[in-house]
This record gives structure tokens, sequence and C-alpha cells, in this order.
């Protein structure tokens, strides 16, 4: 099913785009959910804080991914928008050749320059082995990371958000019983959990193609399809890797909070990793909200209609705004209580770390609201480059939190990292933004 967003009430598409994507995102979340459960349950809390250690090294390979892929799938949708079918096919295409190569290079730099990434962290000795384990798994597997983000993203360029998701849902049920039997039943430890996820997600990347396949014919590709568009990779390339780069620099800045917060031992360690977990099951409304106006503005700029996107940035501002007032308040005094999720050991020293890291970001969701929407509608409408400023002062917000912190052995000063970079980066954001609509305005396009 494909979705003309170029046309409607900007509100309600919003909403509807929108909510497939968060449902799809938060069970996407089972992913890792399941493995720091099972693994905290079932195997300690060493291996917990290896997963959870390893997460910030996933976020920089598998993000990097998503924003290559979701970059090159602007153009996709700015075709689409257009009513261009044919140079949507070759975008399509060429996203493909593009992401495999990609893929392929990553997956070998990374797995021999592991061992060093490890170590520079700071990893503790006592969940080394199995920080190392997990995380050469999840390496060895970025193919089939990549064909689910590229295929889910061509979908979502095309209006269609909600298969995705059924796709996801099917998969982290998956994911949820290879971990019970990789773990329990094989005793596999942090291993197991890796080898279930990968193959999980490689299951729901599978399904998208199947379903392409059958019931999306204005993605079959033909012969003329094929023929390589040298300018086009190159303008896929100008949105995409600039996304993708945004991603890292992002994930950077959580590797160095990691390196910071590996010096404060394990126990520590597996209280953030459990803490990061239950943020990330109400941040991945702001996730989706930034997706959707990715496609939104694509569609948008590619049909001219720059009034639309400027209402559905209103739309979409105070739809996150009452969302984080909401969850705010939901982590800031309950949120802790989740920790029982995750921990089966010194559970009650572990959630006062849980309930420091949840009260501190509780009180900023506002801020990483403007940072999701702005940044990605921003990219949305071609603009590659710009939103990186944002995402190098993230970095810098969070390196210089971090670094404070950690010559101070503070926690609290770890936990604020995040809500500095999100205020410095969404300050920047809201600026580029009124600069592009005064340049749109400037050209006639806006009254």
């Amino acid at each position: 099913m494909k979705r003309d967003m170029t046309t409607g009430n900007p509100a309600k598409i919003i909403v509807n785009f929108t909510m497939p994507i968060f449902i799809g995102n938060i069970f996407q979340q089972f992913y890792s959910m399941a493995d720091t459960i099972i693994v905290g349950k079932f195997v300690g809390n060493a291996a917990l804080a290896a997963v959870g250690s390893c997460g910030t090294l996933v976020f920089l390979i598998i993000g990097f991914l998503q924003g290559l892929t979701a970059g090159f799938t602007v153009i996709t949708a700015q075709h689409f928008g257009a009513g261009n079918m044919r140079a949507m096919r070759q975008s399509v295409v060429t996203a493909s050749v593009l992401s495999a190569v990609v893929s392929v290079i990553l997956t070998i730099i990374s797995m021999v320059m592991m061992q060093d990434v490890l170590r520079w962290m700071n990893t503790p000795s006592d969940m080394y082995d199995q920080a190392y384990e997990y995380i050469m798994v999840i390496c060895g597997g970025i193919v089939a990371q990549v064909l689910y983000n590229l295929l889910s993203s061509i979908l979502r360029a095309v209006g269609d958000s909600k298969r995705p998701l059924y796709f996801l849902i099917l998969a982290a049920g998956l994911n949820i019983v290879l971990d019970l039997v990789f773990i329990i039943v094989f005793h596999m430890s942090a291993g197991g959990a890796a080898y279930a996820t990968v193959i999980a997600q490689g299951v729901s990347g599978l399904l998208c193609l199947v379903y392409i396949k059958k019931k999306v014919p204005i993605l079959h590709l033909c012969r003329d399809d094929w023929r390589w568009n040298t300018d086009l990779a190159k303008w896929q390339m100008k949105i995409g890797f600039p996304m993708a780069f945004q991603y890292s620099i992002t994930a950077i800045g959580t590797i160095v909070v990691q390196t910071a917060l590996n010096s404060l031992g394990s126990v520590a360690a597996a209280g953030f990793a459990a803490a990061v977990k239950i943020e990330q099951i109400v941040t991945q409304a702001y996730i989706a909200l930034g997706t959707t106006m990715a496609n939104y503005c694509a569609q948008n700029v590619g049909a001219g209609k720059i009034l639309r996107i400027r209402k559905g940035f209103w739309s979409g501002t105070w739809m996150g705004i009452g969302y984080a007032i909401a969850t705010g308040a939901l982590m800031f005094f309950a949120g802790k209580y989740m920790t029982v999720l995750f921990v089966s050991e010194n559970l009650n020293e572990i959630m006062g770390y849980v309930d420091i890291y949840l009260k501190c970001v509780g009180v900023s969701f506002v801020p990483l609201v403007y940072v999701n929407l702005y940044r990605n509608g921003i990219q949305g409408m071609g603009y590659g480059l710009l939103p990186m400023t944002a995402g190098i002062a993230e970095l810098i917000g969070r390196s210089i939190a971090a670094g404070v912190a950690s010559h101070w052995q503070s926690y609290i000063g770890i936990c604020l990292a995040s809500p500095v970079a999100w205020i410095l980066a969404a300050i920047l954001l809201i600026v580029m933004y009124f600069w592009i609509m005064k340049q749109y305005k400037l050209k006639g396009m806006l009254p």
C-alpha cells in the first residue's frame, strides 16, 4: 500500500504514518531488550554490562547504515512525490548497489578493528570476552541489518509504513524465541543473543523483499532501470553519507560517554545499560516522528508544496512536545521500577543508578523532539550537510560533559551528557529551519 503525503490534512497524515513506525520501532527495540533481559536474568550482571557497553558500538555501525539507507531513499520519496516513477525505480537500483558495497566494506573494517576499539573504550576485564563475542556476531550480520533497513526505507518512501511494522512484529517474536533457545538451552551467553538478533533481522528483511515482489508493482524493476546512473548515485551519496555521518557523530558521542562510564565499574555500567533500555522504549516515538517528517518533507519538496512542509513541522512539533511532557513525567517518577525486567542481582543498588539517569533525561525530552523532528525534516528537504553541524554540536556537548564527569568520577555528570547534547543540537536546528524557510520565502515559494 502506497500513500501520497502531498494532499490531505498534514496533522492526520503525520499521525497515521508515525504510529506504525513507532510501534515498529518498539518491536525493533525488543531485539536488544530481549537480549538485555534474558542475558541479565540468566547469565548475570557482567554479561548484562557487556551487552549494554556494546550498544554504543552497535549504534555506531548500524546507525551509520540506517542513516545511509534513509538518505538514499530521500531521493526515492522525492521522485514519488513528483510522480516520476521511472526515476524512482532507478533510485532504488542505485541505493541497493551503494548499500551493498558499503555494508561489505563496513563489515570487514569493523571486524578487523573491534579488539582495539574495545580496549580504547576501557572495557572492564570481567566483561571483555563476552562484549567481544557479542559485537563480532553483530558485525558479521551487517548485511542482514542492511537488507531490512533499506527495503523498509524504500517502502516508507512510497508511503507504506505498515508493512515494515508487520514484519518487525514477526521478527521480534522470533528473536525472543531464539534468545531463549540459544542462551537457556544451548548456554551460548552473550553471543547467543547476538545470533538471535542477526537471524531475526535477516528474516524481517526477506519478508520485505517477498512483499515488494508480490504486492508493490511500482517497485518492480525492469531492464532499463538497471542502467547505472552516475549523476543519480552522486545525488544520493550527497544526501546519504551526511545522514550516515550524522548518526555516526551521535554514536561517537555515546561511545565517549560509555568510555567515561566504564571507569566507574561494571555495576554502574549495568545500571546505565538498563536505564538506557528503559529510556529507549519511550524515545522511539521521537525517532518515528523524525522518520515521518523525512518522508513527508521529501514527497512535498518533490511536489513543490513548501507551505505544506511548514504546516507539517508545526503539527509535528506540538505533537512531540505533548508526548515529551507526558513521558518525561513518567520516567522521572516511575521509570526506575522497570529495572526488575533487566536485573536479577544487586537490584536496589542498580535501581539507584537507573533512577538517576532517568531523572536526568526525563526533564530533557522537549529538546529531543526538536532534534529528531527538525534534523530529519531538513534532511528530507534535501539538505544533507547542514544537519551535520547539529550532530557536531551533540558530539562536542557529550564529549565535554563526559570528560568533566570522568575527571570527577561523577555518575550524575555522565547522565547529563545527553541532555547537554540535545539542547545544543536543538538550538542549531531551529535556527537552520527558519533560515531555510526564509530562503523559500525569498524565492516566492512561501507567502
